[in-house]
């Protein structure tokens, strides 16, 4: 296995001009006590100790066949191909040209259509645009892209160059190789004039991005020279002279070269070749295939960044569709609770109706016997109108009647009246006293007031009059009780005018038994009484005179 290893690291570093360290290799892979030293296998030191040395002064194709003998023997189909081994590893150089930058490396369907239409076109053939549409309709179906050895596989097939040769094939898969790989621009023979000796010779020209190179033949084993170009090179027409045709002139730093071209459109084509080669020079620019490549790899990037992003913008439309579906089933769900509690209001709103009807009809009926208890009561109270208005007159009847009586006690109250008019008088006289007696309490409330030497002298006479104003009080008492005796006289008198009045007793009866309509006048008695604020007295005038005289006498000796 290490001997392998180091076969291959030996090739490796002979095609890519690196210096080769076997020391290094068997390092890396060395054992010891514990086993081995490094457990990453070969990719770690092929990276380290070759590929990071490589300085891209190396030839390419070289490179290719040998990556090409280690992995062609495995993978290659063995069915019988079309191509030949070296087309079908030109087929795998060119995959690996326009393949994706990815691992596992596939080529898209757009590079395999740009790819298929080179070599059809170096075939000389028509282009069968809606058979690849078939073609690209089932690969996009069942995958991204292809493969190196199922686009080996597809050419080799002949599917897509029917009709033409083994030969033709070959030939246009070499100027397809040519052109991808080996920045072939223009190739053909044409004749160039010696700097020495001035003669005519035919070259195979070769028209790369930066160098013309020509050799003697178009297997390109004898090569006699190079035309380096830059962007201060420039190609000119010249006319037709030493009996040579189609001349044009290419002009560089150092050097000029004279070519004739076979004919007038090549003499174009090799011109606006050159001219092109020399404008992107100027410009920094690559070939116009490897642009052409970043291009339409920028153009599947945009397509696919676009594509994700419309992909995004689906998701989240569809998340938005979902979150409005869920509002929509959230809202729906709402709706339909609404409904239900609407409906379940609308029920109790109803059931609450028909408590309210029935209540009401039962305050109706209720209403209605009441109302009607109310008539029976006011029919009643309407009779007992009748019955009290019967009264009234009845009352009226006997309100004549007691006219009548009330003319005969007339006369007697006029005596009456006469006897308290003596009383009204001697109720004064009695009121003038009083006044004397609260003006000589005053006199004596005056004369407490005076002086402290006369306050004991003043106090024997307050109390000397306090002892008559006692006595007086006294008598007050005794006039008290002889004027409830006189009272007790007038109702006696009063009985005796009751027994008198027996004539009228079936009136008076009705008239006490309707107290408050009716009054009754009572005739006084037929002798002269006076009259106090508290009554009739209870003594006569003879009595009231010599009761005076003996206060008078009281007062004089008091005094």
């Amino acid at each position: 296995m290490l001997g392998d290893q180091q076969v291959l690291s030996h090739n490796l570093c002979t095609v890519l001009n690196v210096p080769h360290d076997p020391v290094a290799l068997e390092e890396h892979f060395r054992d010891d006590d514990e086993g081995p030293v490094s457990n990453q296998g070969y990719m770690p030191y092929l990276n380290k100790f070759i590929l990071e040395k490589v300085q891209g002064n190396f030839d390419k194709v070289e490179f290719n066949r040998m990556c090409w003998t280690l992995c062609a023997k495995k993978n290659l189909s063995k069915s019988p191909l079309l191509i030949s081994d070296e087309d079908a590893f030109k087929v795998w150089v060119i995959f690996n040209f326009l393949s994706e930058d990815k691992y596992p490396l596939i080529i898209v369907p757009e590079e395999i259509e740009y790819l298929l239409k080179k070599i059809t076109e170096a075939m000389g053939a028509g282009w069968q645009q809606e058979q690849f549409d078939h073609y690209k309709i089932a690969l996009n179906t069942s995958r991204e892209g292809l493969s190196a050895w199922e686009l080996i596989d597809l050419i080799g097939s002949g599917q897509f160059s029917k009709g033409m040769d083994r030969q033709t094939v070959s030939m246009a898969i070499n100027e397809v190789f040519n052109e991808l790989i080996l920045d072939v621009l223009k190739q053909g023979y044409m004749l160039k004039k010696g700097h020495k000796r001035k003669n005519w010779m035919e070259r195979w020209f070769v028209l790369k991005p930066n160098i013309i190179s020509y050799y003697v033949s178009e297997d390109l084993k004898d090569k006699k020279g190079d035309i380096i170009l830059d962007g201060n090179c420039c190609v000119e027409a010249l006319p037709d002279k030493d009996g040579k045709k189609c001349l044009f002139l290419i002009k560089c730093l150092d050097k000029t070269f004279e070519i004739s071209a076979s004919d007038k459109k090549k003499k174009q084509e090799w011109i606006q070749a050159i001219q092109s080669t020399v404008s992107l020079l100027r410009a920094g620019s690559p070939a116009p295939h490897k642009e052409a490549r970043q291009r339409r790899k920028e153009l599947r990037q945009k397509l696919l960044a676009e594509q994700e992003e419309l992909e995004r913008q689906m998701k989240e439309l569809q998340a938005a569709n979902e979150n409005k579906q869920k509002e929509l089933e959230t809202v729906r769900k709402q709706l339909e609770a609404a409904a239900a509690r609407a409906a379940e209001e609308e029920k109790k709103r109803l059931q609450t109706q028909v408590e309210l009807q029935d209540r009401f009809s039962l305050e109706l009926e209720r209403e209605k016997m009441v109302r009607q208890k109310m008539e029976e009561q006011v029919a009643q109270k309407s009779s007992e109108l009748e019955q009290y208005l019967q009264r009234v007159r009845e009352l009226e009847e006997m309100y004549k009647q007691l006219q009548e009586a009330l003319e005969d006690e007339k006369q007697a109250r006029q005596d009456e009246e006469t006897v308290r008019k003596l009383q009204a008088r001697l109720l004064e006289e009695e009121t003038a006293k009083r006044a004397e007696l609260e003006k000589w309490h005053l006199q004596q409330q005056q004369t407490i007031q005076m002086t402290e030497a006369e306050k004991q002298e003043l106090e024997n006479q307050r109390m000397m009059k306090e002892q008559a104003l006692q006595v007086a009080m006294e008598q007050l008492k005794q006039l008290e009780l002889e004027r409830k005796e006189a009272l007790e006289q007038y109702e006696e008198v009063k009985k005796k005018l009751e027994t008198a009045a027996n004539n009228t007793k079936s009136w008076k009866d009705k008239v006490a038994h309707h107290e408050g309509l009716i009054r009754l006048i009572e005739p006084g008695c037929k002798n002269p009484h006076l009259i106090t604020n508290w009554g009739p007295a209870a003594f006569t005038e003879a009595e009231l005179e010599e009761r005076q005289r003996s206060w008078k006498g009281k007062k004089a000796t008091s005094e």
